[in-house]
């Protein structure tokens, strides 16, 4: 019986050190070359000269925007929060971050199943819906006639942010934060929060990174895995 206290003592020691410690945070670029990810570029298919439009430069992730495609993680990811530093290195343009992807080439031959957290310039914090679905408030106003919604070719796939005016100026870096809780996606871009989604039909898989036309730079993707008490309200 004595030492049933010790036992509950040393399980609450080690108990409290470990919630103390918090979720840890991960970076999901190492700065040197692109382990930890695969490419999916489908013009490199059959053409074995074809570059690479994802590189390392600077320390950086580098999109390079062409040819178009995708850098995904090798892992699966759900209940996190991902905090992207990402600038436009010359003309501002087309990327974005795409969340819970699965299939590959889903869509248009070129995009994996996954909602996409839009980061084309002056419209940052976009959802766009591939083959997966997320609704929002205010939904009709934000996407368009309910007739034409859709998860695939040729249906509205775009649902519209909350904010204007949220990006920095081009060249400038900017912070990027997308939350994902069981089935709901929250969006901040430099703090503001531009778009929050509910009913989301997946909760976990790969995170993936564009290119889509324009030249971005990564400073910083970092996750940090999210519970209910980590949550952001």
């Amino acid at each position: 019986m004595k030492r049933i206290p010790i036992y509950i003592a040393i399980l609450f020691i080690a108990f409290s050190c470990n919630f103390a410690s918090g979720p840890k945070t991960v970076s999901l670029i190492n700065g040197v070359d692109l382990t930890g990810w695969h490419v999916d570029v489908p013009a490199m298919d059959n053409n074995p000269d074809t570059i690479n439009p994802f590189i390392v430069r600077d320390s950086m992730l580098v999109s390079l925007g062409t040819p178009g495609g995708h850098l995904i993680t090798d892992s699966v990811y759900q209940d996190y929060r991902l905090e992207v530093e990402y600038r436009f290195a010359g003309n501002p343009g087309n990327c974005g971050v795409l969340i819970h992807a699965s299939t590959p080439r889903a869509l248009y031959k070129m995009f994996p199943k996954s909602l996409e957290a839009q980061m084309y310039h002056e419209n940052a914090g976009d959802f766009w819906c591939i083959v997966e679905d997320i609704t929002v408030p205010n939904m009709l106003e934000r996407r368009g006639p309910k007739e034409e919604w859709g998860i695939t070719e040729g249906k509205k796939r775009r649902i519209l942010n909350l904010t204007d005016g949220s990006e920095n100026p081009v060249g400038e870096w900017n912070n990027y934060v997308i939350e994902c809780v069981s089935d709901s996606i929250k969006i901040w871009v430099n703090g503001d929060l531009v778009n929050f989604g509910y009913n989301c039909t997946t909760n976990k898989g790969q995170i993936a990174v564009q290119a889509e036309g324009s030249e971005v730079e990564f400073r910083k993707i970092d996750i940090t895995p999210i519970t209910k008490l980590t949550a952001t309200e």
